[in-house]
């Protein structure tokens, strides 16, 4: 450590979270030096300490020649310590306040920090794979602090709304010897019998079980899906929540994913409702689209839109006819009994301010544990809950079938291995009830929140097609 002035440790350590106990006191922040500003006599220091950013004010009369000049000539994350006087301003950026200092410690050096910022758009303004390159640097920038603070409020309440909804966290084996989503996106490994394990596409099936062991249950963890996909919508890797309910219809299911849905989209954006205006906009077509986006999450409240997929085929085929672009009316070619992709999700949802709700798929496009409909065997008791803007797919959910020898035609069907379901077959013998639930991804909802182009900034560390690091 390089002092530079006087000792700090006479004035209490206070994070820049809890400032606003402490106005008009003497403090010491510690932290990183985020920007810095000024000319002639005085020093204006964007400090973060990770817990929020602060302007610290350094006049050269407040301290000796040497530390103003050294302090002048500070690099980009350098860590400091700052003391000084804790003062209320409305004009102030960030949180209102600036600390007018007193006195500099210089902790660790910074010198030619990879990320400089260039522009109105900060770091954001370099290439995303110089970016994705320096993931464990890049997240020190403020955008990515908001985007991350927002992804923590949402786990948080997906967590809050269990637990306060008698569910009980089990949770399920992130390897497994089942496939779950298809065969098809599978990261296999062997086991130490030399049989083939499976990194978990969904803890599903495993709720299933705890589901009929203690009535409501989830799961909330990593999942992994071996899809060589490079759209904006999709990780390798990512966080799923996965609720499951004894004695549950899917009507009901649907019930539970509005309500849930409605409750963490209004619990981050009353806590982040100022902070995400600030994830995006630089430009004023993109302020205009900010405010727009905050209109439509402060509107997702029950009841959302509730469509048939019979008539949602029907709305997508008239958006087709209406299309005077070749191009675009390949992309919205549809049929009964096709599933949808990202053009017809996104067409879809423009009609609508809200999430909405599709249901009914075609069984043949659904997995092989979903009900079929009595009335209709060649529709799936599922649904998916697509969010507007174009974000897609939040929730999948259904009911599953309760049905053993219904399900081990399924099974067949799908030519699965039936050596490792016994334990699954199992619950349909022993007491099997109807039961349903759904899963959402957290990164897709994130990136929904926050209004982001890409699902790779909604997690510290993505996992995509091309990178495993850092």
């Amino acid at each position: 450590m390089t002092s530079t002035t006087t000792s700090t440790t006479a004035a209490p350590w206070v994070r820049i979270a809890d400032l606003k106990a402490h106005v008009g006191q003497t403090v010491t922040l510690k932290g990183w030096l985020w920007n810095k500003r000024g000319s002639g006599k005085v020093q204006f220091l964007h400090l973060r300490d990770g817990s929020g950013f602060l302007q610290c004010v350094l006049g050269a009369h407040d301290v000796d020649e040497a530390t103003f000049e050294k302090v002048k000539h500070l690099g980009q994350e350098a860590s400091i310590e700052v003391t000084g006087l804790v003062k209320a301003d409305d004009r102030a950026p960030y949180c209102q306040m600036e600390l007018q200092a007193k006195g500099v410690v210089v902790v660790g050096e910074s010198r030619d920090f990879p990320i400089q910022k260039k522009g109105k758009g900060g770091g954001d303004d370099h290439d995303p794979g110089f970016l994705m390159d320096h993931r464990h640097l890049w997240m020190r920038d403020r955008r990515q602090w908001l985007i991350l603070r927002v992804r923590a409020t949402i786990v948080k309440a997906i967590r809050d709304y269990f637990d306060d909804h008698g569910f009980l966290l089990v949770d399920s084996p992130i390897f497994t010897a089942n496939a779950c989503e298809g065969t098809t996106t599978l990261f296999e490994t062997k086991w130490f019998d030399d049989s083939t394990a499976y990194l978990s596409q969904s803890g599903q099936l495993y709720q299933e079980a705890t589901a009929l062991a203690f009535g409501k249950t989830y799961c909330f963890g990593p999942t992994f899906r071996a899809e060589k996909s490079k759209t904006r919508r999709h990780l390798n890797e990512f966080w799923m929540v996965e609720p499951e309910v004894a004695f549950m219809t899917m009507t009901e299911d649907m019930d539970l994913a509005e309500d849930f849905l409605t409750t963490i989209v209004q619990t981050a954006l009353q806590k982040h409702g100022d902070e995400i205006k600030e994830i995006l906009p630089s430009t004023e077509d993109e302020k205009k689209w900010m405010e727009g986006h905050l209109e439509v999450l402060k509107n997702v409240k029950a009841p959302f839109p509730r469509i048939s997929y019979d008539d949602a085929v029907k709305q997508i085929e008239a958006i087709r006819a209406e299309q005077t672009d070749e191009e675009q009316k390949k992309l919205l070619d549809i049929h009964w009994g096709m599933d949808f992709g990202s053009p017809h999700e996104t067409e879809l949802t423009k009609r609508y301010d809200k999430p909405i709700m599709v249901y009914g798929f075609p069984a043949a496009v659904k997995a092989f544990y979903m009900k079929k409909d009595p009335n209709r065997p060649e529709v799936a008791m599922g649904f998916d809950v697509l969010a507007p803007e174009g974000y897609g797919e939040i929730i999948g959910g259904g009911q599953r079938e309760d049905n053993l020898e219904l399900l081990e035609k399924e099974v067949e069907r799908h030519q699965l291995d039936v050596s490792s379901l016994g334990w699954y077959f199992d619950l349909r013998k022993y007491g099997s009830v109807p039961h349903a639930g759904f899963g959402l991804g957290v990164e897709r909802t994130v990136a929904w929140v926050c209004g982001l182009h890409h699902v790779r900034e909604t997690i510290p560390f993505a996992r995509t097609l091309d990178r495993i690091w850092p």
